[in-house]
C-alpha cells in the first residue's frame, strides 16, 4: 500500500478532485491520515476541513457525494488526485458544479458556472 508524506503541511495533502469523465477541476481540499484511509475503504471521498479542523465525507449533509473512480498520487507522495463521479451535479457549497466558478477578467472575476442547487434550501439550519 502506499504510504502518503503527511509531514510537509502539518500532517495534511493537498488533493485535487476531477470529473472522472469530462476533466474538469471541481474543487481542491485536504486530507489528513484518516480521510485518507477512509477515501480508501469506502470509495467515497473523505476530507480534513482545516476551518472546522475535522475530518468530513463530501456530501454527507448535501447528498452530492464524490464517488472515487481513479485514484493518482504524485512524485513525491504528498499531493493527491482523486478523479471522481460528482453526484447531484455539484461539488461546490455555494450550489455550483465546481468550486472555480469565477473567471478573474480585467481585474474582476466574473461569474461563468452555472448554479446546480440552491445552498439555503440544501443546507437549512
Amino acid at each position: 500500500m502506499v504510504k502518503l508524506n503527511f509531514d510537509k503541511l502539518n500532517g495534511l495533502v493537498p488533493v485535487v478532485v476531477q470529473d472522472y469523465e469530462t476533466g474538469e477541476v471541481l474543487m481542491v481540499a485536504f486530507m489528513n491520515e484518516e480521510a485518507w484511509q477512509k477515501t480508501l475503504e469506502t470509495g467515497l471521498a473523505h476530507y480534513y476541513s482545516r476551518t472546522r479542523n475535522t475530518l468530513w465525507q463530501k456530501g454527507s449533509s448535501s447528498g452530492h457525494v464524490q464517488r472515487v473512480k481513479e485514484i493518482y498520487v504524485d512524485c513525491d507522495n504528498d499531493t493527491v488526485l482523486l478523479k471522481v463521479e460528482q453526484v447531484g451535479g455539484a461539488a461546490c457549497h455555494t450550489g455550483y458544479r465546481s468550486c472555480f466558478y469565477r473567471k478573474l477578467e480585467n481585474g474582476q472575476l466574473k461569474v461563468v458556472g452555472k448554479k446546480v442547487f440552491n445552498p439555503e434550501e440544501v443546507y437549512k439550519k
